[in-house]
Order: C-alpha cells, then sequence, then structure tokens
C-alpha cells in the first residue's frame, strides 16, 4: 500500500469504507502538493489552520500536532477515516477538531487548505462562510487533480476570497491560491429550495445536496410505487438525501416509525428541516451515518433506497452492494427492501444473492423499482 510521505509525516492511510483489496489509494498527489506548499510557507505550532474537504484524513493526519488544526467536510466516512487514521498512527483524537459542514468552523483562521470538492456549490458556500473567518494575512489554498479543476473553482475563490494565482502541474495536481481582500459579506443562495406536486411538499436543500434544484429522475420514477401500511413498521430511508422517499411514505402510513440516515451531514440537516415542515413533531430519527452499520441487527421491517453510484469521484456499485449487505442485516425475516435503480446497474442479480425473493414492481425505459424480500 502507498504511503503518504511528506515533510510532516509518513502515514499509511485507509479509506472508508474499509475494501478488501482496495484498489484506491487514500491520498492523491494534490494533498502532497498542498502539504508540500504549506511546509514551504514555515508553518508554526501556534498556526491556525482550517481544511476543507479533506476526503480520508490525509492532510489533516499529516498536520496533526505541528499546527492547530480544525478539520471540516460534508461526509461521514471522511470524519470515519480521519478518525481511523489518527488512532492507527497513534496520533490524540483531540489534534484535530472535526466541524461538520452543516455547521459553521470559527477562525480566525492563518491558513485555509481547501480539495476542491465535485460539488462546486459545496465549494461556493464554504467560500461564503470564510467571510470573517481570516486572520490578517491569512493564506487560501485549493488544490485538486488536474481533471478535477474546473475554471469555477478558480471564480469562485476570486469572487469570494481575491485575487488568484495558479501554480505550475506537478504530479497532474494543481494549486490555486487565493489573496485575501477586504470584501463586503456576501449573502448565500444556498439553500435552495422546490416545490412537488404529488406529495404536495416544498423540499429544502443545503448546498451539498444531489439535485438540489429539483427532484432527481430516479427518485421521480419511485415515488408513485412507495409500499403504503396502516401498521406501525419500523423504517429507514437509507442514503436519504433531503428525505424525500422517507417523508413521502410517512404521510400515507401515519403509524410508521421512520429512521432516516445519510453519510453527508448537509442532507440530513435538509432531511430535518423537510421533515418538520411536512410533519412537524411527529417523532423521527435522524442521523448521518455510514448506512446502516450502526443499526441493530433484525430491527427494520421496511428499508428504502435510492442508493448512490459514486463516491466523490469515484464510479462505481461498491457502495450500493455495501448497502443492500447493511439493509439485509438490519431487517427481520419477510422484511423488505425496496429500491429504484438504473436498468443497465443489474440491481435484479445483485440483490437475488442477498435476498430469498426479488421482483420488479415498476419500471420505465431507464429505471427500475424492485422489492428484495429476506
Amino acid at each position: 500500500m502507498p504511503v503518504l510521505t511528506t515533510p510532516f509525516a509518513q502515514l499509511d492511510l485507509l479509506r472508508q469504507p474499509d475494501q478488501p483489496n482496495e484498489p484506491l489509494q487514500a491520498f492523491d498527489a494534490a494533498d502532497e502538493y498542498l502539504l508540500k506548499q504549506l511546509h514551504e510557507q514555515g508553518l508554526q505550532p501556534d498556526s491556525r489552520v482550517l481544511i476543507l474537504n479533506d476526503s480520508f484524513g490525509a492532510l489533516a493526519a499529516s498536520l496533526a500536532g505541528h499546527a492547530q488544526v480544525t478539520s471540516s467536510g460534508d461526509s461521514h466516512l471522511g470524519y470515519l477515516a480521519l478518525q481511523i487514521n489518527l488512532q492507527r498512527h497513534h496520533i490524540n483524537l483531540e489534534a484535530v477538531r472535526f466541524v461538520p459542514a452543516s455547521q459553521q468552523a470559527l477562525g480566525p483562521f492563518d491558513y485555509v487548505l481547501i480539495r476542491v470538492p465535485k460539488t462546486l456549490a459545496l465549494l461556493e458556500e464554504q467560500l461564503i462562510r470564510l467571510h470573517g473567518q481570516l486572520a490578517p494575512n491569512a493564506q487560501v489554498l485549493a488544490g485538486a487533480m488536474l481533471k478535477h479543476l474546473p475554471r469555477a473553482a478558480g471564480d469562485l475563490l476570486e469572487r469570494y476570497i481575491g485575487p488568484v494565482q495558479a501554480s505550475l502541474a506537478v504530479k497532474k495536481a494543481r494549486l490555486l491560491s487565493a489573496t485575501p481582500q477586504s470584501k463586503a459579506a456576501p449573502t448565500s443562495p444556498y439553500p435552495t429550495r422546490y416545490r412537488l406536486e404529488q406529495p404536495q411538499l416544498e423540499l429544502l436543500n443545503h448546498a451539498n445536496l444531489f439535485c438540489r434544484e429539483g427532484l432527481d429522475i430516479g427518485t421521480r420514477a419511485f415515488l408513485p410505487h412507495l409500499p403504503k401500511h396502516l401498521n406501525a413498521l419500523r423504517v429507514a430511508d437509507l442514503g436519504c438525501g433531503n428525505g424525500v422517499l422517507g417523508i413521502a411514505y410517512a404521510l400515507h402510513s401515519p403509524e410508521a416509525q421512520l429512521s432516516l440516515v445519510d453519510e453527508s451531514y448537509m442532507a440530513v440537516q435538509s432531511a430535518q428541516a423537510n421533515w418538520q415542515a411536512a410533519l412537524g413533531e411527529r417523532p423521527v430519527t435522524l442521523r448521518a451515518g455510514d448506512g446502516l452499520a450502526e443499526q441493530a441487527a433484525d430491527s427494520l421491517d421496511l428499508v428504502l433506497c435510492n442508493p448512490p453510484f459514486h463516491q466523490q469521484q469515484t464510479v462505481g456499485d461498491f457502495l450500493a452492494w455495501r448497502m443492500f449487505q447493511q439493509a439485509r442485516a438490519a431487517l427481520v425475516t419477510g422484511g423488505e427492501l425496496w429500491i429504484v435503480g438504473n436498468r443497465h446497474l443489474g440491481y435484479h442479480a445483485k440483490l437475488k444473492r442477498l435476498f430469498r425473493g426479488v421482483e420488479q414492481v415498476a419500471a420505465t425505459p431507464k429505471f427500475v423499482v424492485l422489492k428484495a424480500t429476506k
């Protein structure tokens, strides 16, 4: 396994979720470039460093003990990876303060290191929140692999921070250095909202939500076919996003006990606001988590899921497969997993390997709705 070697540390890092024979490493050349650049700046132990979107803790674990480190991101899996990587290198967990992206990281900060996220709306919201949080002469450095660095990232840095200078490319990575300027307090365009006709809902969406401008087409295909139950079933909306599946189900199933879980802090924050708007004080469990990893075995009657097919920039069905396994473990015998997926992903065959019965509930030219029975 490759080791991250920088002037600050040598680290053997793990990704999350942990996979046997993991083909991908937990850091890249952009992490190395950011750390090299920071070392050349003469980082001091009392320097206050904010790290944004540190995928698996490579930056924060490297800098722990070398500065006052705050890490903020929207991935609970990223937070778990940071904890695991600190522990495996015997670094005190308190050496890094973690702030979920659903909360404001409070400065002032001398340095801000940014891994440019896939969702530029998240970057925009993070840059807006930096207003008033930068120390005098602060430095803001953003890094990414060239193939994941859109021109718009530099435009956002210029708009919200100040003049931007791009570095030379090193090992297919590039840095953007922004010099902070005095600017008027910006107004955030987030969260956004959109309305549904059926069911009649207005849905709030924080910056990092998938399809925050309108309902995604997979969920649109799923909603008309959600099951309806009058008894008090225990139900999880797995990978809940803004909570629309769980909320729509709950509206037609007044006795059901709902749990909404997502690995995105902003998704859970959005789902919480939407649940309250639609269902008031009706009890619900909302949490950021590693899917159903913390759910007790045989504790659910129904799981609803529109599984993701990517983790950050990596496309694949490994997260979906893991969610199916988690759902099977959490369901009682006879319990059901209902999912929607692109036809070409072949979820029907995968589910048959885990569940005793799999049937197609509905189909469109692009999507299938499947019910798998344990």
